[in-house]
């Protein structure tokens, strides 16, 4: 017991003298099949972590998730400078996001504050040997030395993994993006700010399409903001967004080019009798998810999480009480800004469970 008990000391010191707060993790993302996980921080780095095969079958038999190890890590995103807006641009990851796997390469998404990147992420464990115009070292021959031809064969090598930028996504946004989302065409996606929803080409990057523009003439008329987005699972032309107002609005692309008229809204009538000056505070979703089925919606905002049945709009089907405790400390949690932080909210993979922070 002594021994165990002067071990956690000493890995509570290391984290305070290692652990800086570039390395907090900002986000998390699962692949479609569960065997990759990617973190971002708040360094702009993407962390890969794998499933391990043996814990994997193990771990099915059991019913447990299994055991992750480090699979690769790579910079996504630097720090840099509007010089426009005389501001400077956190490299922080935002939102990671995967891509519906095609082949034996992986392709993921992530965003900071104001450019997305895509990223191919493979293996090889293969190099090519016998170059005719190349010697051993990489170095081009002369020409002149070369007698003979050959045929360059692959010989089995230790594993890598490579990641490698394919497209940079930039100026999409003036504000900060707070949401991707990738579509179920496996060719678009979309970005969301506070004001804006741009729809993206996976090919095409000096160029996106506006969806959604709250934006109105006179910014002092401005009553909420967007604060998340998301595609439809299997429809491709539905998405939906959240608001600062706690509002829910499923917008169908086949009905108009700029979706500023929603097809439905949800939200939840207030009780009078509970309002309060953090109402509106607590209220805002920060973070919205359809089911695998397409038929509910999960909402996070700072109390509860809630489920939506897309087709009842008057209220949520079924609400879930997190940290109902903080409720009496909110003037204490505003005065440290606590109050405005962001939390997210996934399902399982059947549906039949939602997680969250």
């Amino acid at each position: 017991m002594g021994e165990d008990g002067e071990s956690t000391k000493i890995n509570h010191s290391f984290l305070r003298d290692y652990v800086t707060e570039a390395d907090v993790i900002s986000t998390v993302e699962f692949n479609q099949t569960g065997d990759l996980l990617a973190t971002g921080d708040k360094g702009g780095r993407v962390v890969i972590f794998q499933r391990e095969t043996e814990s994997k079958g193990e771990s099915e038999e059991l019913g447990e998730s299994g055991e992750y190890n480090v699979y690769s890590t790579f910079q996504s995103h630097e720090p840099d400078f509007d010089y426009l807006k005389s501001l400077e641009i956190e490299e922080k990851i935002n939102k990671i996001r995967w891509l519906p796997q095609q082949n034996a390469a992986h392709f993921l998404l992530s965003t900071n504050d104001k450019t997305i990147k895509l990223w191919k992420v493979s293996e090889r464990d293969k190099r090519p040997e016998g170059y005719n115009l190349k010697d051993e070292e990489g170095r081009i021959k002369d020409i002149s030395t070369v007698t003979s031809l050959r045929v360059p064969v692959l010989k089995p090598t230790d594993l890598m993994v490579e990641v490698r930028p394919r497209r940079v996504f930039a100026n999409g946004h003036t504000y900060h993006v707070n949401s991707i989302s990738v579509n179920s065409d496996g060719e678009t996606y979309l970005s969301a700010d506070d004001l804006r929803i741009n729809m993206w080409h996976l090919d095409i990057t000096d160029r996106s399409f506006n969806i959604v523009d709250i934006k109105p003439a006179n910014m002092e008329d401005l009553t909420e903001v967007i604060t998340a987005a998301e595609f439809h699972p299997q429809h491709c032309h539905l998405f939906v967004y959240s608001s600062s107002k706690g509002t829910l609005r499923l917008c169908d692309m086949r009905e108009s080019a700029l979706c500023d008229r929603h097809s439905k809204i949800f939200e939840e009538p207030e009780d009078p009798g509970n309002r309060s000056f953090f109402s509106e505070i607590i209220s805002s979703v920060s973070d919205v998810k359809f089911s695998h089925s397409g038929r509910y919606l999960l909402t996070r905002d700072y109390l509860t999480v809630k489920v939506w049945d897309l087709h009842m709009e008057k209220g949520p089907v079924e609400t879930y009480q997190v940290h109902e405790y903080l409720r009496s400390r909110l003037c204490s949690l505003y005065e440290n800004d606590c109050i405005f932080d962001k939390f997210e909210c996934v399902w399982n993979s059947t549906d039949s469970y939602q997680i969250v922070p």
